[in-house]
């Protein structure tokens, strides 16, 4: 026991005397010095950028395991990719337990820092951002892990994305927190995602604010078990500039939070406030699919204890205006649900229950028979709705080390 106890010893000791620090600064060959540092980088290693810009024409790829890519922070240290050639994202990244922080990404041509099939993958302290403003030709997400698990979104800051500033999609096990989501289309969006706690966010001066969907027709589905709290979602503005035929196109404008065919979703203890379209949304999907295991419908959902502002006195989706004159308010209420409850998706051999909670003020149900159903409306304001007790999920444990991290 004793030789094994030492031998184990000696091999991490090796393997930190073999970790290195691999300093790269601007000039005219940033390009390759950068991506031949990502790729001789071993596990263990820091990738240190110096403070300067990198003007960058081609995106970078690291794909080996345990690599820090750090940087001087988010203002000192820019990868600019204004003039890429190329149309992909600028920092794709598909290996395990990397750490990237302390940079920004400017004007990449598609999305800006990329992670797919990662497990352990942190975003800290990072600043991604299309310099020009919002554009329907920016890149369409900022920062972008897909089919990964244990994702860490830390102090990381997105503008300007042309479908969603923070987007985590297909992935389990996610924490986004103390980041800042403004001036892109959706702000921070969690799709076709299990277990992801997203708490103390400012979403501001989207299309759309806080998003959680679920989609057909994807490698992964059945998101559940999101919970969105201590979070300020406000003063979501910016006209939807999403390139037409994107399903977050159709996201109106003014929406503080939106909740679409996913279940265990718990809205609190937020701050949601000068959204003119709505502060609550829950809705189902409504475009043709033909994935038969699919539900469309949003259920178990709780919005709860929420500090609700003035929202809703400019609906931007149809019929908003009718809506309004029809129940005679210069606002709508809080939540608005389209009320789909005895519906039988397609593949399902009975109706689907739906149990929502929603007790921040008036709901208004739409009371549509089915998905999309919008002239067959039969609207109805409540002073809450409550169909019974609904478990909150578990709060979100990502390794020890990875939790830690930044705080």
């Amino acid at each position: 026991m004793k030789r094994l106890i030492i031998g184990l010893a000696g091999a991490l000791l090796a393997s930190a005397a073999h970790a290195a620090t691999l300093a790269v600064s601007p000039g005219p060959d940033a390009q390759e010095r950068l991506q031949t540092a990502l790729l001789d980088a071993k596990p263990g290693d820091v990738v240190e950028l110096a403070a300067g810009r990198y003007e960058l024409i081609d995106g970078l790829s690291l794909d080996v395991d345990g690599v820090t890519v750090r940087g001087a922070g988010p203002d000192a240290t820019v990868l600019s990719f204004k003039g890429q050639k190329g149309s992909g994202e600028g920092l794709l990244v598909t290996s395990d337990k990397v750490v990237l922080r302390d940079f920004a990404v400017e004007d990449t041509r598609g999305d800006g820092i990329k992670a797919k099939d990662s497990d352990q993958i942190s975003f800290r302290n990072l600043r991604v951002e299309w310099t020009g403003g919002p554009k329907e030709t920016n890149g369409a997400y900022g920062v972008y892990p897909v089919s990964s698990s244990n994702v860490l979104i830390d102090k990381v800051t997105v503008r300007g994305a042309s479908d969603a500033g923070i987007y985590v999609g297909q992935s389990r096990n996610i924490v986004v927190r103390n980041s800042t989501a403004e001036f892109n289309v959706a702000g921070i969006e969690i799709e076709n995602s299990m277990n992801a706690d997203v708490h103390d966010n400012l979403a501001t001066r989207n299309a759309g604010g806080v998003l959680v969907f679920d989609l057909p027709g994807l490698p992964v589905m059945g998101g559940h078990s999101v919970r969105v709290f201590r979070n300020r979602i406000v003063q979501n503005d910016t006209p939807n500039f999403a390139p037409k035929g994107n399903i977050v196109a159709e996201v109106p404008t003014g929406t503080g939070v939106m909740v679409m065919a996913n279940r265990d979703v718990h809205v609190f203890d937020n701050e949601i406030d000068g959204n003119g379209s709505a502060a609550v949304l829950l809705v189902s999907y409504t475009r043709p699919y033909d994935d038969a295991s699919y539900n469309p419908l949003p259920r178990d959902v709780v919005v709860r204890d929420n500090r609700i502002g003035r929202n809703g006195w400019s609906p931007g989706f149809p019929g908003g205006d009718l809506l309004l004159k029809a129940i005679g308010g210069e606002a709508l209420p809080p939540v608005i649900w389209d009320g789909v409850t005895n519906f039988t998706p397609k593949g399902f051999s009975e109706p689907q229950v739906v149990r929502i909670r929603a007790l921040d003020g008036p709901v208004l149900s739409l009371g549509l028979p089915a998905p999309g159903a919008l002239m067959q409306a039969n609207p109805s304001v409540a002073p809450s709705l409550d169909h019974g007790s609904i478990e909150e999920p578990q709060s979100v444990a990502l390794p020890t080390d990875q939790a830690a991290l930044g705080s």
